[in-house]
């Protein structure tokens, strides 16, 4: 167990990473100062007290499973992510490490946690997704509104250049005529402006 005394030795003060520990009993044997003070409010003695005083109840089964992968494999860290309790109602998320301790005479000694908080990296990642879905959206609209301009407006739109430019070559109406040039002129016009908007969607 020397490693993990050097080890706390060396993240006693960080400011950023929780050192942990816990023993057989399922409670906590050793808190470093920075865990200390994040989780005073629940009590300002942490050590003696059970490991799960600080952490959302669903996370125990978590602490629970990610443990016994300990034991049953000495050597090997494995990741857990757990909600804490944030002292205001809420929880932080943490992400943690854990690895099994073994007494000089190789039995079970505890669990060896280093963790650190990812509360504001959940926090963006929940409103990337947000942002990714509303972006999904929004595509699919996109897409149905391309679809709707090409195909369920520009079809009438195509038939109305079309008809107009039968009529004007069928009639020698000057007033007639004159309208419908004006007519063609509009719908080339529109055409156009659907053509431009459904290519800027691609």
């Amino acid at each position: 167990m020397e490693h993990f005394a050097e080890t706390r030795k060396l993240l006693e003060k960080s400011n950023y990473f929780y050192i942990i520990s816990a023993g057989m009993d399922g409670n906590y044997a050793y808190v470093n100062q920075h865990y200390a003070e994040q989780f005073a409010f629940v009590n300002e003695t942490l050590v003696g007290q059970p490991y799960h005083v600080t952490m959302h109840p669903d996370d125990r089964k978590t602490c629970e499973d990610v443990s016994l992968k300990c034991f049953q494999n000495p050597g090997s860290l494995f990741p857990a992510t757990i909600r804490k309790h944030d002292g205001k109602g809420g929880y932080l998320y943490t992400q943690w490490e854990y690895r099994a301790m073994f007494d000089e005479m190789g039995a079970p000694a505890g669990i060896f946690c280093l963790g650190y908080n990812i509360t504001q990296f959940v926090a963006d990642r929940i409103r990337l997704d947000g942002a990714l879905d509303e972006i999904e959206k929004k595509s699919v609209l996109l897409s149905r509104i391309s679809f709707k301009q090409s195909h369920l407006v520009r079809a009438p739109l195509t038939n109305i250049l079309a008809l107009t430019a039968i009529l004007e070559k069928q009639t020698e109406d000057k007033e007639l005529l004159n309208l419908c040039r004006m007519i063609l002129d509009s719908a080339e016009s529109l055409d156009l402006a659907i053509r431009d908007i459904v290519g800027s969607m691609r």
